[in-house]
């Protein structure tokens, strides 16, 4: 239990003859800390015995290594099982974000997001949902991916999507991306394709002549391909014909 917080230390009380003390270096994996944002008088902790007595005969404890050997557990369960673990981004690094999982843990900025993230600093003090994709107990070292938890969230939402439709039906969508040969509509998680050829009546050269990336369009959906997750769409179907 704390009974103490000063600026370079924190005291506890544990049930022995002395009481114990948490250097502010081992309140917690983050760098500079201030001990009061940390812990708070009258808190049950758990903590480390390091050192049985020092110069002063007092007990040295750590907050950050108790905490660390517990989330190695819970970390090397997830690894096994493949659940998620959560944790908050508590620093921007280069090539990748660095979250606090009790342990340091380490997302890799291809795999923040399903598209490519702009600017990680957005992410920083976020609390984001990962899977442990490598794991080192030597190196202390834990890489994630949330871009595997998007995928998996993705992939029941397209087929939730898939299961819900049906050719012929009408649908409101978003222009998601525009290519040469038609553009892709996002249908609230998954993307469907309106061929160049179904876009309109007239002929169009070039997608980008009648749609824009982020335009909503209603659309009528012609075809599902179930096996190969495929969506076939058509915009010319929901406007009159003019011929």
């Amino acid at each position: 239990t704390v009974v103490r917080v000063d600026k370079d230390e924190v005291l506890v009380d544990i049930g022995y003859k002395s009481e114990g003390v948490i250097p502010v270096s081992e309140l917690s994996i983050r760098r500079s800390v201030n001990p009061a944002d940390e812990v708070s008088l009258g808190e049950e902790i758990d903590a480390l015995v390091m050192q049985k007595e020092d110069a002063e005969g007092r007990l040295i404890l750590s907050k950050k290594r108790a905490r660390f050997e517990l989330a190695w557990k819970a970390i090397e369960a997830a690894a096994e099982s493949g659940e998620a673990v959560n944790g908050r981004v508590i620093e921007v690094v280069k090539g990748g974000l660095i979250l606090d999982l009790g342990v340091r843990g380490f997302l890799p900025a291809s795999l923040v997001d399903i598209r490519r993230v702009q600017d990680l600093e957005e992410f920083t003090g976020k609390e984001l949902r990962c899977k442990v994709i490598e794991l080192n107990r030597s190196r202390n070292n834990v890489v994630l991916s949330r871009r595997a938890v998007l995928e998996d969230e993705r992939k029941e939402m397209r087929q939730a999507i898939l299961d819900r439709l049906n050719p012929g039906d009408v649908v409101d969508g978003q222009i998601s991306n525009i290519v040469d040969f038609g553009a892709f509509v996002d249908l609230e998680g998954m993307d469907g394709l309106i061929h160049i050829s179904e876009l309109s009546w007239s002929h169009v050269n070039h997608p980008s002549e009648v749609v824009s990336i982020g335009d909503d369009v209603r659309i009528k959906v012609l075809d599902i391909d179930r096996d190969r997750q495929r969506i076939s769409l058509g915009r010319k179907q929901t406007q009159e014909d003019p011929w």
